[in-house]
């Protein structure tokens, strides 16, 4: 059981799968910079208690800073074996998959079943839907006709790798399709964990505050965009834009940002036009290789006859 935040052991069940998947584990986390539990007696209440020093950049009684840095490099490394399979997937089929991560309550699904309204009837798609518990986000997901899996992680914090390949078996989806991974609502833990996907995209809302990028910059700099939800509140907020996207950009210099509303449609195109591009570079890749198979195929076929 991981020590940092309690992401542990339990019972990770996918849809349409009697394979049960224990996806706790000891981990260290990306974020290690401020956690409140502190034994220290003295009460210095002006400056925080900052669990993160040492190579692991995480704390955990018990544990050495050495023997986190193992465990952590244990771990990713078997996942990113499952995450090196899962892209040669995407890659093979032409499957675009974008990882969406967010704190709980950032309007992920809601945005999503607005994005896959507007993509209509005719784009080839799938959601991964990652919760601990329930499956209320993928029933809603399948109430706009699209596929949707869930993926109850139990006690973990997050999606893994290995988790998402077991849900692209059952989903056994079309060449060329978009790939939509709903991550476990968490800006910790899904930042170090590489699922395969072509790109991370971090949903922040202006409900809740313009400093998160700062509060938790390893998810910020892990993402490719920033999709700045609910901007229709703006008006009824006391929420800084221009600060909100200077720290996203302290964080991560190159992070692409997106002002959306899921309500009044603002922005939605943009994202829409991201998406297609990226499901274009995909078939593109996808031809590109198959185009080169025929290609090798011909030589070994043309090098048999002259033998």
């Amino acid at each position: 059981m991981c020590t940092v935040c309690g992401c542990g052991q339990g019972e990770t069940k996918i849809e349409g799968q009697t394979h049960v998947h224990g996806s706790g584990h000891a981990h260290t986390h990306a974020d290690g910079t401020t956690h409140s539990h502190s034994h220290n007696h003295e009460h210095h209440h002006d400056r925080p208690h900052h669990y993160g020093l040492g190579p692991a950049h995480a704390h955990a009684p018990g544990l050495s800073q050495a023997r986190m840095v193992r465990i952590e490099q244990d771990i990713l490394g078997q996942n990113n074996r499952h995450a090196a399979a899962n892209r040669q997937r995407f890659r093979e089929h032409g499957q675009f998959a974008v990882n969406l991560v967010s704190s709980p309550g950032s309007g992920k699904t809601t945005l999503l079943v607005e994005t896959i309204r507007r993509l209509g009837d005719t784009t080839p798609l799938a959601v991964i839907e990652g919760d601990q518990q329930t499956q209320f986000d993928a029933d809603r997901i399948r109430a706009t006709g699209a596929i949707a899996l869930q993926i109850n992680t139990g006690k973990g914090c997050h999606l893994d790798a290995h988790m998402v390949g077991h849900a692209l078996d059952t989903l056994d989806l079309a060449d060329d399709s978009l790939v939509l991974i709903e991550n476990v609502g968490n800006l910790v833990c899904p930042a170090a964990f590489d699922l395969g996907e072509a790109h991370k995209v971090v949903i922040l809302s202006v409900t809740e505050g313009e400093d998160k990028p700062l509060k938790y910059p390893d998810m910020f700099h892990a993402a490719d965009l920033m999709l700045l939800n609910k901007i229709d509140l703006l008006p009824h907020l006391r929420f800084d834009v221009a600060r909100c996207m200077e720290y996203a950009h302290r964080v991560n210099p190159n992070l692409v940002v997106i002002q959306v509303s899921a309500t009044s449609g603002e922005g939605l195109d943009a994202w829409i036009a991201w998406l297609r591009h990226g499901m274009e570079h995909a078939q593109a890749i996808r031809l590109e290789t198959v185009a080169a198979l025929k290609q090798r195929v011909a030589e070994l076929e043309a090098q048999l006859r002259t033998t």
